[in-house]
């Protein structure tokens, strides 16, 4: 389940990869222009694995939090779905199982919110590094 989880997050982190990408190609005259009036490469750089690691942060919480509260009433929200649409979800008649079984592993929650924050984390380098590049005179001559 941890691969599984693993996978989800990784995918989530070329979301921000690409989202980043977007922002950068968006904002490149605003980069050219910034960096005319004297901010450094690097200080480019700085702000947008900020702003990435502000998604991944608050990404990382809110997901977190969601997949806690769902392992914790995975029970109540089955039977609700079952008395909301009349149905019974594992029938014993087709399943080997009856109900959906969960146990929530704290350690397993601090590995996959661990490394969804680093995943986040590592996916802005690359966009970051491609706004730090924007050549202010290419930028702006056609602007």
């Amino acid at each position: 389940m941890s691969i599984i989880l693993l996978l989800m997050v990784a995918v989530a982190a070329f979301n921000i990869v690409s989202t980043l990408i977007m922002v950068v190609t968006d904002k490149r005259s605003d980069i050219a222009i910034l960096k005319t009036q004297g901010l450094t490469s690097p200080a480019v750089m700085g702000i947008f694995v900020v702003l990435g690691t502000v998604i991944g942060v608050f990404g990382t919480l809110l997901g977190s939090l969601g997949g806690v509260l769902l392992a914790l009433n995975v029970a109540k929200l089955v039977k609700a779905v079952e008395d909301t649409f009349g149905f019974k979800f594992l029938s014993a008649q087709v399943y080997y199982i009856s109900d959906l079984p969960s146990k929530l592993m704290w350690g397993d929650v601090y590995v996959i919110a661990s490394m969804a924050f680093l995943l986040t984390v590592l996916a802005t380098l690359y966009p970051a590094w491609q706004a730090a590049k924007v050549n202010p005179a290419e930028v702006l001559r056609y602007e």
